[in-house]
């Protein structure tokens, strides 16, 4: 006998999908040899246990059905499904109505994000607090722009923002008072989480997975089938034993990769690096802010996952990076890795050059730095050259990194 879970995961699959324009109800399309919908409940399966409520479109219940008990295993008796509604927000409520009575927190999982890592879902569940919404997000990387018409307004400040994923989480008894209180007034939200918002309750953020993606467009479902076809090639384990002359299996374990990069001085306006600006310091000259200490990083972090450089993703062929600074760099590495299906594990590195005074600054960048990979740790050191070399001379800046990465 299983015990009773305190969590349910309500995933919604009841979307027509007309973006994705598939001929079937988004979550019935195929990735693979496999649906959108089981994609999304084999990582829901792979959590830790709750209930699981599968919201489905009127007419596809037993697809749904069939699509649960293939993704559930021994966990068969945690799974139901229930008819959504005409809009998002009445089929969550469907799923509301679905809940078990020991059930005191609820996620709310679009199925379409069907390749969010079952370890998004359970950090999601256990940060959720008896008054607190949780959502797991990435930062915005590329530059925004307000815009009126055709004519750009101007720039708007994407530190302060961020993308939403799912699954998003909720005391229950709060959840539930707040979704009757929108149904009452008739109004419908972007998410669970305005909703919860909107009601006066508090809602905070944890780290999301580049892998979450919302699958609404036929290039996110081309990207969704590259992903798992990449995974597929990998086997899980190396053979026991093979012939001399056999080629070397995947490495499954720990991998390390070294990243160097140079600078001149003679760059526009302040200096940029690690990344915090230097005001006073000669900039460094480069493609974007000639932040060598990040671009080193993100070198070693490509060159660990086999993912090549820093040219081939954000060199000269890839204007939109032109002048960029370390967050947009490390943010992005951060999620090709995700992709790729590593995690990073630790960061250092260490730059030689005469200037800036570094020590009063270090916990300060590495701080930046650890935020922008998602909270791994980063440590940096600096040193002088004892004036030889073009370091020791004045003219620019020499970095090497390491970087650890491992599969997840």
């Amino acid at each position: 006998m299983l015990p009773v879970p305190d969590t349910a995961i309500i995933v919604v699959a009841a979307g027509s999908g007309t973006r994705l324009d598939a001929g079937a109800p988004k979550a019935f399309v195929g990735i693979d040899s496999r649906s959108i919908l089981r994609h999304a409940l084999d990582g829901v399966f792979a959590a830790s246990p709750a209930q699981v409520i599968v919201v489905a479109p009127a007419g596809f219940e037993g697809d749904a059905e069939t699509e649960v008990r293939a993704a559930a295993g021994d966990r068969v008796d945690l799974g139901r499904v229930v008819t959504g509604g005409d809009t998002r927000q009445r089929s969550v409520a469907a799923g509301l109505d679905a809940l078990w009575g020991d059930v005191t927190r609820v996620l709310v999982h679009d199925a379409a994000r069907a390749l969010t890592p079952p370890e998004v879902i359970d950090a999601v569940a256990a940060a959720v607090d008896e008054a607190t919404g949780v959502i797991p997000t990435l930062p915005v990387i590329d530059t925004l722009k307000r815009v009126d018409g055709d004519a750009v307004v101007g720039p708007i400040d994407r530190s302060e923002l961020a993308a939403a994923q799912t699954p998003q989480g909720f005391p229950r008894a709060l959840l539930e008072s707040a979704y009757e209180a929108a149904l009452t007034a008739g109004v419908d939200h972007t998410d669970d989480a305005a909703l919860f918002a909107a009601a006066g309750h508090r809602v905070r953020q944890i780290t999301g997975s580049a892998r979450g993606f919302k699958i609404t467009t036929p290039a996110d479902l081309e990207r969704a089938r590259h992903l798992l076809a990449a995974v597929s090639e990998v086997p899980a384990e190396a053979p026991v034993a093979a012939p001399a002359d056999a080629a070397p299996a995947a490495w499954r374990g720990p991998r390390v990769g070294l990243g160097t990069d140079v600078h001149a001085f003679g760059g526009d306006g302040d200096l940029w690096l690690a990344g915090l600006e230097w005001p006073g310091e000669p900039a460094l000259s480069g493609h974007s802010d000639g932040d060598a200490v990040a671009h080193a990083i993100v070198d070693a972090l490509l060159g660990a996952a086999g993912l090549g450089d820093i040219g081939e993703h954000f060199g000269t062929a890839h204007p939109e990076y032109a002048g960029a600074h370390a967050e947009v760099f490390l943010a992005r590495t951060r999620e090709l890795l995700d992709e790729a299906g590593f995690a990073i594990g630790n960061v250092s590195a260490q730059f030689q050059g005469n200037r800036p005074r570094f020590s009063a600054r270090r916990a300060e960048a590495e701080r930046v730095l650890s935020m922008a990979l998602g909270g791994a740790p980063v440590s940096i050191t600096a040193t002088t050259t004892d004036r030889l070399g073009f370091p020791g001379r004045g003219e620019g800046i020499a970095v090497t990194a390491v970087a650890m990465v491992h599969p997840r």
